[in-house]
């Protein structure tokens, strides 16, 4: 079914009315947005983009509404994926929390404007040629490899250092400092670029990067150029206010990665069986078309869900899951309570304390392994609730806390472990194994 153009146009204007919405009301005055905010708007968006199917399932029938969902679907987790470089280019640049969302919008804005040119070039190459599938299919097999090869040699690479900041801080004067949320500042009489230029230069490099497997990926699942635009379009949607609403969880996700390399092989071989059937290519079958299997839209779509449901629960409730959970919590939970004020209530302080003594109880069972993996320092870590312990101690002995909090972002913290002797074994001295409680009511956590 030909899609018509007042069907693009009104399309288009929803999308850019969405763009306009969220730019002037919540990203122009900088702010950081509440959990509550969060939550709300991203259930909006999601609900548009399936409200939106519907409207597809009325003017364009069963089969592009399914092919819409299982695009919308892929991208979403495709998308989810790429919040993860946007946290770490972030927190590189150390943007402050109430500019960020300028910088997601605008991440999300030119990744749709990247995405929409290579869809149109897509469709043009398709239409040209039908061995671009076999083209589609290896660059999405070689990219679930390099998700593979990434999570078994645990390799990662430093997104804010991409080729096109290097570039631009090599060419163009940059401050050290930000200036709220302004790209260019005035230093000594010159005007040069700040610090929130070259995160927004970090973030389209890597959106263009993103839309090489991305575009591919849902040309898997439907060839109809609208179909595609729309999922694309529809799963940036409310992508900034889904970051700030996992923030922090987001790296509990810890088979994400696992889950979209399976997805993206899965839609390779489906494209490379569809290019095999539509061959054209002389040194294949004679140039004659191979009589190969298809995979139907609905048997994708139920692969793509299966997977990501799998993919989910693994990463909640498998070992390494429960492990960055506990670990996760205990870290959390340190850092809140040193950061009470001297004067905080006992029914504070008792109440956080006994929730790391009981998170720190379940530390035999994780295995070293987990705890290498999982734990960036484990000096630091380890010194953070060894004070912790030594604090609540002091307080139910004197009725106050003397002993200052620790800087834990000190080289070298172990030589300052206020309440526990920790051996080259990475035993306490006092306690009675790799993690538990000493007789004295402090903690060790190895």
């Amino acid at each position: 079914m030909e899609i018509t153009g007042l069907q693009w146009g009104i399309t288009l204007a929803l999308i850019l009315g969405l763009l306009a919405y969220d730019f002037f009301f919540h990203v122009r005055k900088p702010h950081e947005p509440t959990i509550k905010e969060a939550a709300i708007w991203s259930a909006v968006y999601v609900g548009i983009a399936l409200l939106f199917g519907l409207v597809i399932l009325w003017m364009d029938g069963l089969q592009l509404t399914a092919e819409y969902y299982g695009g919308y679907i892929t991208e979403k987790a495709l998308s989810v994926d790429n919040l993860f470089v946007f946290l770490i280019i972030i927190a590189s640049f150390k943007v402050p929390r109430a500019d960020q969302q300028k910088v997601l919008l605008f991440g999300i804005v030119f990744a749709l404007i990247a995405r929409t040119v290579f869809i149109f070039i897509g469709a043009a190459a398709i239409n040209a040629f039908s061995w671009v599938f076999y083209l589609f299919g290896l660059i999405l097999i070689y990219t679930a490899g390099k998700l593979i090869k990434g999570e078994v040699t645990d390799s990662e690479s430093d997104e804010a250092d991409n080729f096109v900041v290097r570039l631009a801080k090599k060419l163009l004067p940059t401050t050290d400092y930000y200036d709220g949320d302004k790209l260019f500042t005035i230093e000594n009489g010159k005007k040069v670029m700040t610090p929130m230029l070259l995160v927004m230069v970090a973030i389209g490099g890597t959106d263009i990067l993103f839309a090489l497997d991305s575009i591919p990926a849902i040309f898997g699942l439907t060839q109809e150029p609208y179909i595609v635009f729309t999922a694309t379009a529809f799963s940036l949607m409310g992508l900034r206010q889904l970051y700030f609403l996992i923030d922090g969880l987001l790296d509990r996700l810890i088979y994400l990665s696992w889950g979209l390399s399976l997805i993206l092989l899965f839609i390779g071989i489906k494209l490379m069986l569809h290019a095999l059937h539509e061959n054209t290519l002389s040194f294949i079958n004679d140039g004659q078309h191979v009589p190969v299997a298809e995979i139907g839209i609905g048997t994708s779509l139920t692969v793509i869900i299966s997977i990501l449901v799998i993919t989910v629960l693994a990463s909640l409730f498998s070992p390494k899951g429960r492990a960055l959970r506990i670990i996760q919590k205990t870290q959390d939970l340190s850092e809140k309570y040193l950061a009470l004020p001297k004067d905080a209530p006992a029914e504070d302080r008792n109440r956080i304390s006994t929730k790391i003594a009981e998170l720190t109880q379940q530390f035999p069972k994780i295995s070293e392994k987990h705890k290498e993996d999982l734990i960036d320092s484990r000096a630091k870590f380890r010194k953070m609730v060894e004070t912790v312990h030594g604090q609540q101690s002091e307080f139910e002995s004197t009725g106050e806390v003397k002993t200052p909090s620790p800087d834990l972002n000190q080289e070298d913290v172990e030589s300052a472990a206020p309440t526990a002797t920790v051996q080259p074994t990475g035993k306490a001295a006092d306690g009675n194994g790799p993690e538990g409680h000493s007789s004295g009511g402090s903690s060790s956590v190895r």
